[in-house]
């Protein structure tokens, strides 16, 4: 990424059941010590497994209930929701992953709420990033609330690392797409009365390339789920293609950690490269300025980054010493979905003055899908940035979800799509359109 511009009670038997016991207590403000390597720690004792971890994935392994006055308007209830996946990084064994389930307001149809599962953007590394913990923007509550509006379930995985023990691996599409997968199931097993196995997965930013990897996973990993369709905004994600792809270059300020945005590049490395590397501390690879910045990734959130680099006025390229490339090796091939051939259809939205993923990357992204075969809708949207086009895009993204739960196929594009140039300035006077 580049520069910014800027508990539950005893009631419900399935679930129980599902859990083989029952967690009762009121949301915990109790916290954990902080293992300063990884980032963990400063969340309640609810995100360590009070049991041994299930071999099974998407067992669920405790629950609470969440403070409705936190939550998105238009949620009935909210569950905070710890269950087992597969670590996507090393497959060392099962893990646990943290998540949240939101329930529109009424009574659910025959059959259940169909169901959004949300991936979620860049929020950092550190486990009070964790969005069942920390909360959401304003921006994301009022895009979840129309989803809820709607009449569908939320379901929302925090991602491996974020929330639980361990270093989080930030945009890798495996552990993530497990994380996103694992947490579909759990939910199905726990509620199955009030949530119908039909799904659409939708991912902003970092979320997106969380989409993309879940739903390339999905035949293979968790072929039981009924996953109907993508929706995807601000893409950050890569796709192997072949040398004669039509492509358009991506700037380096997007790709290369030592000359990225500095608090997206520390991101990388306390997350991304931690994983990789997880007997290595990152700070080996760290000058004076980086190890100031590393305190704040392991114990703060993204804006606390942003604030912390322009404090210190740091470029990413003073952050880090000559021993970066070494620990740095795997990160693409981790990044990047092995094939473009998306087994559901896509909707993709770009803000036209997005400077924070580019919207180059954006353009590969779909036109990768497009050449492979997916049913791609991309939409294009003028003046607005990385955080404006998640709102506004709305317009477009839930006719096409509605369209696929009517059982037809959505438009597609890709007969017409073409590079977007220059990134364009933002319009002013629009929500979130910073």
């Amino acid at each position: 990424m580049k520069p910014r511009l800027s508990g539950l009670t005893c009631a419900t038997g399935a679930f129980l059941l599902a859990l083989g016991g029952c967690t009762v207590a009121p949301e915990s403000s109790t916290t954990a010590s902080v293992d300063d390597r990884y980032g963990d720690g400063g969340v309640s004792a609810f995100y360590t497994a009070n049991t041994a971890i299930p071999s099974i994935p998407g067992t669920a392994i405790q629950h609470e209930d969440m403070d409705l006055t936190k939550l998105p308007q238009g949620a009935s209830r909210g569950v905070r929701v710890l269950y087992s996946s597969q670590n996507g990084v090393n497959k060392s064994g099962p893990i646990a992953v943290s998540g949240q389930i939101l329930f529109p307001k009424g009574k659910p149809p025959v059959g259940g709420w169909p169901v959004v599962a949300w991936e979620h953007g860049t929020t950092g590394v550190a486990d009070v990033c964790a969005p069942s913990w920390r909360g959401y923007s304003s921006r994301d509550k009022a895009y979840l609330s129309r989803w809820l509006s709607e009449g569908f379930v939320v379901v929302a995985t925090d991602y491996q690392g974020l929330g639980t023990p361990g270093p989080h691996p930030y945009l890798f599409y495996r552990p993530e797409g497990y994380s996103v997968l694992d947490g579909l199931r759990a939910a199905l097993r726990g509620f199955p009365k009030e949530i119908k196995n039909w799904i659409v997965l939708v991912g902003q930013s970092q979320g997106s390339g969380a989409a993309l990897g879940a739903a390339w996973l999905a035949p293979s990993y968790a072929a039981e789920l009924n996953i109907r369709g993508v929706v995807t905004t601000g893409l950050v994600t890569g796709f192997a293609v072949s040398p004669g792809a039509r492509h358009v270059p991506i700037p380096e300020v997007y790709t290369d950690a030592s000359k990225m945005d500095s608090a997206f590049a520390m991101l990388r490395v306390e997350g991304s490269d931690q994983s990789l590397q997880p007997e290595t501390d990152s700070r080996t690879v760290l000058t004076s300025a980086g190890r100031q910045m590393s305190q704040i990734a392991r114990h703060a959130c993204l804006h606390n980054l942003f604030d912390k680099a322009d404090q210190l006025k740091v470029q990413s390229n003073a952050l880090f010493n000559e021993k970066l490339p070494a620990f740095e090796a795997g990160h693409d091939a981790a990044f990047t979905i092995p094939n473009a051939k998306i087994s559901f259809p896509v909707f993709a939205g770009t803000g036209l003055a997005d400077g924070e993923a580019g919207v180059n990357g954006q353009y590969n992204a779909v036109a990768a899908m497009c050449d492979a075969g997916t049913h791609v809708l991309w939409k294009r949207y003028p003046g607005m940035t990385h955080n404006g086009a998640v709102n506004v895009s709305l317009k477009d993204s839930i006719p096409f979800v509605k369209t696929l739960l009517a059982g037809h196929m959505p438009p597609q594009s890709c007969a017409s799509i073409k590079p977007p140039g220059p990134v364009e300035p933002a319009l002013p006077n629009v929500p979130w359109n910073n």
